[in-house]
């Protein structure tokens, strides 16, 4: 079974990456208050192109939630598409932070 079927309750792993005006614009804030809520563990960072990355481990109806907002955004962002893709947990990530 792969980690985006199955039982929501289930861990999964998401790896996103968030294009747009996603800079400068309390994205990570975001990011981090929503998963942290969620009881996700993982981090959230600005990368050199403009873009943001987030990897998030949690129970795989909460990281659907996350990925919405990840679409979504704060109310100044502009986000333009999500790449996204799911794997398993590492079971590594024990909170959620902003790094770089």
């Amino acid at each position: 079974m792969s980690a985006i079927e199955g039982d929501d309750s289930a861990a999964a792993q998401l790896h996103a990456i968030v294009h747009g005006d996603v800079q400068g614009v309390g994205f990570r804030y975001f990011v981090a208050r929503k998963a942290s809520a969620a009881g996700l563990g993982g981090w959230v960072r600005n990368r050199p192109d403009g873009t943001v990355e987030c990897v998030a481990e949690g129970d795989r109806a909460a990281l659907r939630r996350l990925l919405e907002d990840l679409h979504r955004g704060p109310s100044g962002a502009q986000v333009d598409s999500v790449e996204a893709s799911w794997s398993e947990p590492t079971h590594e990530m024990d909170g959620f932070r902003m790094v770089g």
